[in-house]
């Protein structure tokens, strides 16, 4: 059972758990706020003639009988007309990061860049986990703080292999390795799934030759490093990735970075789509274990993109899922 507050910030609260319908509550994995819309009943019933909401409230959902919390956020919009029904959409802090900023970094980690923006733009902070990876220079121009913290991550998972998930936990922003999210329960053949589609593909981020390049300032020469798959090319056809590296690489870390990401993009990408009976531990970010006969599947997959469905008694879910390739 789901409890919904509203909390006006002027000291009153109000659970309207039992006048609002149709919930929905999306989560995405990169570049999105969480987000969770409902249908309200206004002018219901017995309802406070002090109730009211507007823009800036505070939203909290809780599962009652598992203790689970679910969405922490800040109600965005408001639309009504003539009949008693009101579709209230809110987002978690998440949202925030949608504003453009301009940054330039030197000898930090992707922690150290979720920590100076929260600082900066007042927002809370949970668990960072500590990323490790040292970027040497970062400079992002009048672009969106989203995508900065985006980046960093991307970097990381490129010169490291370890992938880590940015999201809102209840109203702190965290970063966790995926590893540490991996789910007790397998979702498949017999355990919550009804309906899957499964994608094999080779025509977004995979590349079979790896081209980097480096300009010396000291030598005037633009240095070359690349690693190619002659099978997969021949199979493939060439599909390059071309992409310069920071000047403060040497030659053993760029080459580092040369088998990670052969590692990492010199595959078919393999993605999922599974409706699923609902389970709120399921988030995007979340590791979980998939089964698939049909298809020779039975391994974790990541979550991309979640969407939570509530109507009356009915928890439904939708999970977008890719296969991540690990670097060992």
């Amino acid at each position: 059972m789901l409890k919904i507050l509203i909390d006006n910030k002027d000291g009153n609260v109000w659970d309207i758990s039992k006048i609002v319908a149709d919930v929905t509550w999306k989560t995405s994995r990169i570049g999105k706020a969480g987000s969770l819309e409902f249908t309200l009943i206004k002018n219901a019933l017995g309802q406070d003639a002090a109730f009211k909401y507007s823009n800036g409230d505070i939203v909290r959902v809780q599962e009652v009988e598992d203790n689970i919390n679910v969405f922490y956020g800040y109600i965005f919009s408001v639309e009504g007309g003539r009949d008693e029904a009101v579709k209230i959409t809110c987002y978690d802090q998440l949202r925030y990061l949608m504003a453009n900023e301009t940054y330039v970094l030197a000898n930090v980690t992707a922690s150290d860049v979720v920590r100076r923006i929260a600082a900066d733009f007042q927002l809370k902070l949970g668990r960072i986990d500590d990323t490790g990876y040292i970027i040497p220079t970062m400079s992002q121009n009048d672009q969106k703080l989203f995508d900065t913290i985006c980046k960093a991550l991307d970097l990381t998972l490129m010169n490291t292999g370890l992938n880590y998930v940015f999201f809102d936990d209840f109203g702190a922003l965290s970063v966790r390795n995926i590893e540490d999210l991996l789910l007790d329960f397998i979702i498949g053949d017999g355990s919550l799934m009804t309906d899957y589609t499964h994608k094999v593909s080779i025509d977004q981020d995979t590349y079979n030759k790896i081209k980097l390049y480096k300009d010396n300032k000291e030598t005037g020469q633009r240095e070359i490093y690349q690693a190619y798959d002659s099978a997969n090319m021949a199979k493939w056809g060439v599909l390059q990735l071309y992409q310069s590296v920071d000047e403060n690489m040497n030659a053993a870390q760029i080459n580092e970075l040369l088998d990670n990401l052969a590692t990492l993009k010199n595959r078919e990408s393999r993605t999922l789509k599974i409706e699923a009976i609902g389970d709120l531990r399921v988030r995007a970010g979340s590791y979980l274990r998939i089964q698939i006969q049909e298809y020779g599947i039975n391994q974790p997959f990541l979550v991309d993109e979640c969407k939570h469905y509530f109507e009356g008694a009915d928890h439904t879910m939708s999970l977008e899922l890719k296969a991540i390739m690990k670097v060992v």
